[in-house]
């Protein structure tokens, strides 16, 4: 299978506007052949309505002597207001404790984490006394500051 041929888009485009510039040149030099005919009666209007301050007829042209296209002023695009941006809250330290709880999961007492040994007696002196299982567990609580 033989290669796809891929064009040379730099150099067709060159060759395009070179092409143009000889157009223009081309229509430049017709155009003064024809302009010096009729352009004595031209330029004594010309001279009148410059002396009076008053532009010449077609100052809104190119040299080809067509109009200029009026720029239209851009209009801003109007900004929604910000929204105002919702604070993060603060998050807040916890610490482990040990948690007694009873079978309907209601908290009984509370320990520190090293006394463990303490929550776990607490709760099977409970199960003894009331005949109703409970149960040690890690509970997060927030941290009291000092």
């Amino acid at each position: 299978m033989g290669r796809k041929r891929t064009m040379n888009r730099m150099a067709m485009r060159t060759d395009f506007e070179t092409e143009g510039e000889e157009r223009a040149e081309e229509e430049e030099e017709g155009a003064d052949d024809d302009e010096e005919e009729d352009g004595a009666e031209d330029d004594d209007e010309e001279a009148a309505e410059e002396e009076e301050g008053e532009p010449a007829e077609g100052g809104d042209e190119d040299e080809d002597g067509e109009p200029k296209p009026k720029k239209k002023p851009k209009k801003k695009a109007v900004k929604a207001p910000a929204k105002p941006r919702a604070r993060t809250v603060k998050q807040v330290r916890l610490k482990v404790v040990w948690g007694v709880f009873s079978n309907s999961n209601q908290q009984q007492a509370i320990y520190p984490f090293p006394q463990e040994a303490e929550a776990r007696a607490h709760a099977e002196r409970l199960t003894g006394d009331k005949k109703t299982s409970h149960f040690v567990q890690k509970v997060k609580v927030p941290m009291d500051k000092e």
